[in-house]
C-alpha cells in the first residue's frame, strides 16, 4: 500500500527517513545524528511543506519519496523529489515505480508541470531508474555533494509532467 502522509503522520515520517540516512548515509544530505534530533514540531513542519508518499508492507513503512514544489510565482510549476528511499527487502517488486507514480499523480494535481531532482554521479543505480521513467539530465553540478570529505558531482535531471 502506498499513501501520502499527513503532518499526523510525523511518527512514521521519522522512522522511515531515520532509517534512510542510517541505511544510506551517502545519498542525503542530512546525517543521521543531524536528523534524529528533530522533535515532533520540526518533523510536522517538514511534512507540511512537502508532498509525502510511503510505501508500507503491512504496517511497517517500507520506502518513500517527496516533493517540494516552488513558492514563487514564476516557479510555482517546479517541484523538487527528495528523500527517495526503499528497503533493500523491499527492492524488486515495482514499489519504487509505484511510489513514484503517486508522487507524479499528486503533482499534477497540484498543477505542477515538472520535477527536478539532484543525484550524485556516483549513483548509477539512481540514474538508470531515473533514465527509465523519463527524466532527462539536464545539467551537473561538480563537487555538489560532500560525503567522508569527498567531492561528488551531482547530475541534474528533470520530468516534464
Amino acid at each position: 500500500m502506498i499513501r501520502e502522509l499527513t503532518t499526523d503522520d510525523w511518527k512514521v515520517f521519522r522512522q522511515i527517513r531515520l532509517e534512510s540516512l542510517q541505511k544510506e548515509p551517502g545519498a542525503f544530505a542530512i546525517s543521521a545524528d543531524e536528523f534524529e534530533v528533530l522533535q515532533e514540531p520540526a518533523l510536522r513542519a517538514i511534512l507540511a511543506n512537502k508532498i509525502t508518499h510511503v510505501a508500507f508492507d503491512g504496517d511497517e513503512p517500507v520506502g518513500m519519496m517527496s516533493l517540494v514544489p516552488q513558492h514563487l510565482s514564476k516557479k510555482h510549476h517546479r517541484s523538487t523529489l527528495v528523500f527517495v528511499y526503499l528497503r533493500g527487502a523491499a527492492r524488486g517488486r515495482g514499489l519504487s515505480k509505484a511510489l513514484h507514480a503517486a508522487i507524479v499523480e499528486s503533482a499534477r494535481k497540484a498543477g505542477l508541470r515538472q520535477i527536478e531532482l539532484q543525484v550524485t554521479a556516483e549513483n548509477t543505480q539512481a540514474i538508470e531508474f531515473y533514465d527509465r521513467l523519463g527524466y532527462q539530465k539536464v545539467g551537473r553540478i561538480p563537487g555538489g555533494f560532500l560525503h567522508d570529505g569527498r567531492e561528488i558531482d551531482e547530475i541534474v535531471m528533470a520530468l516534464r509532467i
